[in-house]
């Protein structure tokens, strides 16, 4: 007993030491730093940032931290941990607080509410400056002239009005290279989804005009558009030129179908984001929804990382800004939550923006209506989250019993091959946690050892383990963020000695290996696990076999779709790729003038010049490899 209260006194006699330490270093900083706003870093021994905060008077905000007696327990944590401080100073508060916002994206520190999704949103593309503008889905920077419109909350949502967009407008969907050497229109002009332009069934002033109105439409205009259609429905009737009317018949009755389906959440936004936060249990869900021209243009969930002392507003002030660091912010923003530093952060986004912004906190109407609804739906997507979380956790304690792992695993990585009869052979990585799939960290290997024999599994698992774990001895400033607590393999006996050899080899003898057979006919409930030696089954309905499978298919289809890729990548390659010189543009400007690569293998060396941005020495490069 004494030896207990001996070995604790002395553990908080070293955290007051430590903290003494964090409190006297930012005493000895104060000084050498100017009264001005800007952002300051906490950094560990590793140099590894811990904390990243704004300031409008950087010494009267450090001053917080070194003197005041009764610090929060997260930041007394923090400060026992601070072994260095770096300061940036920013003309005003407003610059200071997108930086910070920017730095807690790069550096992810450990005290630092973190939004961890950070996908690009799609967006509807319509370009402008061409005689047959493209309707097309984009992500990524907007560098091209023409109509963006979105964001759009998935893929999916996208997708979606892209096909109803080709039912109404018939606009073209084909990229360049094909639009410019079809000869007759393709099966989407016979379901009646474009209107062939590749062809010349209309001409260029018909087709500005399905742009126009499909530009007006998605800036919320449909009725209008409706409203046209009928009139010319009515003059082609009185024309009796009957199939006219039959076709601009079938867009009405598809724009009414849209118009009935947005009708089901009308709202009055034209360009807003409704932002709402729920938490429960130190967790937090905070979900948007996307207005735009006056429609629901989907809705994300997102689940912060952040200390359990972090108020729902706190979290909420540290999510709009980080949201907005990378993404266009509308004119609107609705919270269910009054925030911290409303001003200040209205500010800085008008700043990144250069327009007006309205951030407001609704008390009645629509505005209330639609803040409600998304809180409601934020406390279900948590309440799912939660549950989703505590069976994983349930899960991972079960492996650890039936396994006899020394800890309970809370990163696993899961291993598998695919190739056909050794072609296009691809080593695939997924890793699981406590919160689910961490797509984040799923990782492809295409093999490059040419000496493998075709279909040698142990041979691609191998180089597959030495490039995975090579690469953390690479980057040891960082290798306990990604060691894994446990590794399976789809696999036998013979993969489970190649990797635990391999894992052996790289001095990671604690990391346990779990190797999953299939039965005898391959079915489902009949595999056979190999861990140290032992062969371990489990009852076809215990959920821990059904646990252990689901990660196990999850590789596998991980693995087949990058095979897939890969393969479909090498059957599209011509050539043309083959010739030193000859990049994306040169190669899209001769495949455009003659149509295919066996166009270009026949064609003359004067027929070559005759190509836009094909010089005389490029075509004689091309004509020799061809035949010479």
């Amino acid at each position: 007993m004494q030896n207990q209260l001996g070995l604790k006194f002395l553990k908080i006699e070293k955290i007051m030491k430590d903290l003494d330490f964090g409190k006297e270093l930012i005493r000895k900083k104060i000084p050498l730093i100017s009264n001005s706003p800007g952002v300051y870093r906490m950094l560990d021994k590793k140099d590894r940032v811990l904390y990243v905060g704004k300031a409008k008077n950087l010494p009267n905000r450090l001053k917080s931290y070194a003197f005041d007696k009764n610090l929060p327990t997260r930041t007394e944590r923090m400060l026992t941990l601070t072994n260095n401080l770096e300061i940036i100073t920013t003309d005003n508060e407003a610059e200071a607080l997108l930086l910070e916002a920017n730095l807690i994206k790069k550096f992810k520190p450990k005290f630092n509410v973190l939004l961890r999704d950070d996908k690009s949103f799609p967006y509807i593309f319509i370009e402008k400056g061409c005689d047959w503008p493209q309707l097309s889905k984009h992500r990524g920077r907007k560098n091209k002239n023409g109509y963006y419109f979105g964001p759009f909350a998935s893929a999916g949502s996208a997708n979606w009005t892209i096909k109803i967009l080709q039912k109404v407008f018939l606009l073209r969907v084909c990229n360049d290279s094909v639009f410019k050497n079809r000869d007759r229109p393709c099966i989407l002009y016979q379901i009646k989804r474009c209107s062939a332009p590749c062809v010349n069934h209309l001409n260029k002033t018909e087709y500005s005009k399905l742009v126009k109105d499909s530009v007006l439409f998605l800036s919320g205009k449909s009725k209008s558009i409706q409203k046209k259609l009928s009139l010319e429905m009515e003059k082609s009737s009185e024309k009796m030129d009957y199939e006219k009317a039959a076709t601009l018949r079938d867009r009405i009755k598809a724009l009414t179908q849209i118009q009935s389906s947005q009708n089901i959440s009308s709202t009055n936004l034209n360009n807003a984001d409704v932002i709402s936060v729920a938490q429960e249990a130190g967790k937090t869900c905070v979900q948007v929804f996307f207005y735009r021209s006056k429609q629901n243009w989907g809705n994300q969930s997102y689940f912060p990382l952040h200390d359990k002392s972090h108020t729902a507003e706190e979290v909420l002030t540290s999510f709009i800004t980080q949201f907005y660091e990378n993404k266009n912010v509308p004119v609107e923003i609705i919270l269910n939550k009054k925030i911290k530093d409303l001003s200040l952060i209205k500010a800085a986004l008008e700043k990144k923006e250069k327009k007006f912004i309205s951030i407001k906190n609704p008390i009645k109407g629509n505005g209330l209506k639609l803040s409600k609804m998304a809180e409601k739906n934020a406390k279900e997507a948590l309440t799912r989250k939660i549950f989703e979380s505590e069976t994983n956790n349930k899960l991972l304690n079960e492996v650890a019993d039936k396994f006899k792992l020394d800890i309970v695993p809370r990163i696993i990585e899961v291993y598998d091959n695919s190739h056909i009869q050794g072609s296009n052979s691809v080593g695939a990585l997924i890793t699981f946690g406590s919160e689910g799939f961490v797509k984040k960290q799923y990782r492809k290997f295409n093999i490059k050892n040419k000496e493998l024999n075709a279909g040698d599994d142990y041979g691609m698992l191998k180089e597959v383990f030495q490039r995975r774990f090579s690469k953390i001895i690479k980057n040891k400033k960082h290798m306990d963020l990604t060691i894994p607590d446990l590794v399976i393999i789809d696999g036998g006996k013979g993969q489970y000695s190649v990797g635990r050899k391999t894992l052996d080899e790289y001095g990671f003898h604690d990391i346990p290996i779990i190797a999953i057979a299939k039965g005898k006919n391959r079915n489902k409930g009949d595999e056979t696990f190999f861990h140290q030696g032992s062969i371990v089954k489990l009852n076809k309905r215990e959920p821990l076999l059904f646990f252990l499978q689901r990660l196990r298919d999850e590789a596998h289809r991980f693995a087949i779709s990058s095979h897939r890729m890969k393969r479909k990548k090498n059957l599209t390659k011509s050539l043309l790729d083959q010739i030193n010189g000859i990049g994306r543009s040169r190669k899209k400007a001769l495949l455009n003038y003659f149509g295919s690569a066996k166009a270009v293998e026949s064609a003359s060396f004067n027929d070559l010049k005759k190509v836009e941005g094909i010089e005389n020495f490029v075509a004689k490069k091309i004509h020799d490899f061809f035949h010479n």
